[in-house]
């Protein structure tokens, strides 16, 4: 069986380095907010070419989006119904972050080549109630453009990076997390930088920002039992912070592997039936590789019976959720969005399959 994903062999790697960061934390006796997450959130900082002070790990991906938005309602520069243009092919924790904090998403179809929101359709969606573009560096693919900063500009609206599947990807050689005026990570084990467990970690160029979301990480304080802020739990412990401490020395060594498969797999993929996904290995960090077909079903089940495991991201939009049944999205009539939904594949990619597993692949998808 070729996995879609072998979790324990990508860990494998680093076992002793990750049992010897596990003794330290647990020898040291302090578990939150110590100086394991000061020394990742300063890496992550370097990393994306962000301030360490402005770099806040927190407890997942959902709680980084959640945060920077309850931020800048806490800042005075949104308030309850505004309006945040998102991308509608995205995994449903986009939307969540903007409707739990009574924000309205106005969801805007994707570019059938990149999967990514079509930046050409988003002043069309535009009003007088819109206070962000919440983009989504989907798959790993960085999306962004001069068009979108100058719309941002015209309209003075925010633009923030939901990068849970993109880190290491660049535009024009800056990196994701550091184009826009925030960012929200994700470090759930299966991303390309995962932990083992659920983290996340947000950026921002505003340090007032900063300094709000890191006092409504923690319970809305900043000083212990003085609460400014009606706020959440959402911390890294520190074992997790020691371990992407770890990994994240590691990280563009495992995204050239991951390049390099995604790059055999475009060029040798030549089944008619099954539509490659846009390749540009500058922007792209192939957190997913994702082909379309028309018998999509069909397709899975071959590769199942020929011990591949795939995946789907993913099989139902966001719009066409049940916890969304009851509201305007649910009236939406969005094509694009649905045909990727019902075509969509993942193939396996990870930093340690062996390109006898990745030609074997190829080989049974072109005989389909």
């Amino acid at each position: 069986m070729i996995h879609f994903l072998d979790l324990q062999k990508i860990n494998a790697q680093y076992a002793e380095q990750l049992k010897n960061a596990a003794s330290r934390v647990i020898d040291s006796g302090w578990f939150l907010l110590g100086k394991e997450t000061e020394i990742f959130e300063r890496k992550l900082a370097e990393y994306v070419g962000a301030e360490p002070s402005q770099t806040i790990a927190v407890g997942n991906g959902l709680d980084a989006l959640r945060l920077i938005l309850r931020g800048y309602i806490e800042l005075g520069e949104m308030q309850e119904y505004d309006e945040i243009i998102v991308p509608a092919n995205t995994y449903i924790a986009t939307i969540i972050a903007i409707s739990d904090n009574r924000l309205t998403p106005v969801l805007v179809e994707p570019n059938i080549e990149t999967y990514n929101i079509d930046i050409d359709r988003i002043e069309e969606k535009i009003t007088e109630k819109t206070k962000a573009i919440l983009l989504v560096h989907l798959y790993g693919q960085a999306v962004w453009s001069e068009k979108l900063e100058q719309l941002a500009q015209k309209y003075n609206l925010k633009i923030i990076e939901d990068n849970a599947q993109a880190i290491g990807a660049t535009w024009n050689g800056i990196r994701t997390g550091n184009l826009g005026d925030a960012a929200g990570f994700s470090f759930y084990p299966a991303k390309n930088l995962g932990a083992l467990g659920d983290s996340g970690a947000i950026t921002t160029k505003n340090p007032e920002l900063a300094k709000t979301i890191r006092a409504l990480g923690n319970y809305g304080s900043e000083r212990k039992y003085h609460n400014a802020f009606r706020g959440a739990n959402s911390r890294m412990d520190e074992i997790q912070a020691a371990f992407l401490s770890i990994k994240l020395d590691y990280i563009d060594t495992e995204t050239a592997t991951l390049q390099s498969i995604a790059e055999y797999y475009c060029k040798h993929i030549t089944n008619s039936k099954i539509i490659l996904p846009s390749f540009d290995n500058r922007s792209h960090v192939w957190h997913v590789f994702v082909v379309r077909c028309k018998q999509r079903d069909d397709l899975q089940k071959y590769l199942e019976n020929h011990q591949i495991q795939t995946q789907i991201h993913y099989p139902i939009p966001p719009h066409k959720q049940v916890c969304y049944a009851n509201t305007p999205l649910a009236k939406l009539h969005l094509p694009i969005t649905e045909q990727i939904h019902r075509e969509v594949l993942s193939l396996p990619i990870s930093p340690v399959m062996t390109m006898e597993q990745v030609k074997k692949i190829v080989e049974i998808l072109n005989s389909y």
